[in-house]
C-alpha cells in the first residue's frame, strides 16, 4: 500500500523545526525548493583520525519518508566513504530491510558519526586510506565550501547537542550491531577467497604431461607384464633409498616447511588478525556510544 506524501512532508517538517539549531556536531537542513533533500555537516569524531574535519553531504529522502530509509551522500573527501556515491550503512537505502520507522534524520548523522572511524571493508562505497591521508583530508575539509550552502565551516556552532535519548542510545547500539555483522560477513568472504586463492597456488601439479599413454594393441599383455616387472623394481629400488636417507639424516637437520605447512600457518594468521580487527571495531563503537 503506497503511504501518503503528505504523510511524509508532515513527519519531515517537524523534523525541520527539531534540527533548526545547529550544533557542535551536527547541521541539517532541507533545501529551500525540495523537502526530500537535505544538505547536512557533521563534525569529525574526536581523538580519531578525523578530528577537527568538517564532513558535508547530501541525504535523499524517498516520499514514503519514514516507512523506507535515505540515502546518503557524502560530497567532502574524507578517506573513509567514497564522494559522490551513496554510502552503504543499515541507515542508508542501501538497506530497507534493516531500516525502522522511529528513526530520523538525527539518529541518522549521530549514527554516521560513530560509523566514521570503523573499518569499512567489503562494503560498497568505502575507502581505506592510511591515517595520514585522512588526517590530512581532515585539514583541508575545514575550507571546503558548496555550491548550495556555502562554507561548510560556519555551519556548526559552539552550542553542544542535546544528549541522546535513551531510545536513540538503544537505536544506535542496535545500528551498531547489524554493521558489524555485516563487517564480520564481508570478512568471512575475503578469507574464503583468499583460502581459495591459496589452495590454487599450493594445489599439487598432476601427472606429467609429457608422459603419453600408450594404446593397448596386439602385445597388452606383454607390456602389461613389462610394466609390473619395472614398477616392482622401483619400488624396491625407493625402499632401498629411504632406508639410506633414513639412516643418513642426522637428527638436528631442519625440516623443510611444506606446502600444507604454510597453508596452515597462513589460516593462523589470518585467524589472529581477523579477531583483532573485530575486537577493534568493537571497543571503538562502545566507546563512541557510551561518549553520547
Amino acid at each position: 500500500m503506497a503511504i501518503p506524501r503528505d504523510l511524509a512532508v508532515k513527519r519531515l517538517m517537524r523534523e525541520a523545526c527539531e534540527l533548526k539549531d545547529p550544533t557542535e556536531e551536527y547541521w541539517a537542513r532541507p533545501l529551500e525548493d525540495n523537502l526530500f533533500e537535505w544538505h547536512f555537516t557533521v563534525q569529525g569524531p574526536p581523538e580519531t583520525d578525523f578530528n577537527g574535519g568538517i564532513y558535508h553531504g547530501r541525504i535523499l529522502l524517498p516520499t514514503e519518508y519514514p516507512m523506507k530509509p535515505p540515502n546518503i551522500i557524502l560530497l567532502t573527501p574524507n578517506g573513509r566513504f567514497e564522494i559522490n556515491k551513496k554510502i552503504c550503512l543499515s541507515i542508508s537505502g542501501h538497506h530497507p530491510e534493516t531500516w525502522q520507522p522511529s528513526w530520523s534524520i538525527r539518529t541518522a548523522l549521530l549514527a554516521l558519526i560513530a560509523f566514521m572511524p570503523m573499518s569499512g571493508t567489503g562494503t560498497i562505497g568505502a575507502l581505506d586510506y592510511t591515517p595520514e591521508e585522512r588526517i590530512v583530508l581532515a585539514r583541508k575539509s575545514r575550507t571546503w565550501e558548496c555550491t548550495n550552502c556555502g562554507k561548510i565551516a560556519h555551519h556548526l556552532s559552539k552550542s553542544p547537542s542535546k544528549p541522546a535519548t535513551q531510545e536513540e542510545v538503544a537505536l544506535i547500539r542496535q545500528i551498531a550491531l547489524k554493521d558489524i555483522l555485516e563487517l564480520l560477513l564481508a570478512s568471512k568472504i575475503i578469507q574464503a577467497q583468499g583460502d581459495c586463492i591459496e589452495s590454487q597456488r599450493f594445489k599439487p601439479s598432476g601427472e606429467d604431461s609429457s608422459l603419453e599413454k600408450k594404446p593397448k594393441g596386439e602385445n597388452s599383455l606383454n607390456d602389461d607384464s613389462a610394466q609390473d616387472e619395472q614398477l616392482g623394481a622401483a619400488s624396491h629400488q625407493r625402499s632401498t633409498d629411504t632406508g639410506a636417507r633414513v639412516e643418513d639424516v642426522p637428527l638436528n637437520q631442519t625440516v623443510p616447511v611444506t606446502a600444507g605447512d604454510m597453508s596452515s600457518r597462513l589460516e593462523s594468521y589470518k585467524n589472529i588478525l581477523i579477531c583483532f580487527l573485530v575486537a577493534a571495531i568493537s571497543m571503538l563503537v562502545y566507546r563512541r556510544l557510551f561518549l553520547i
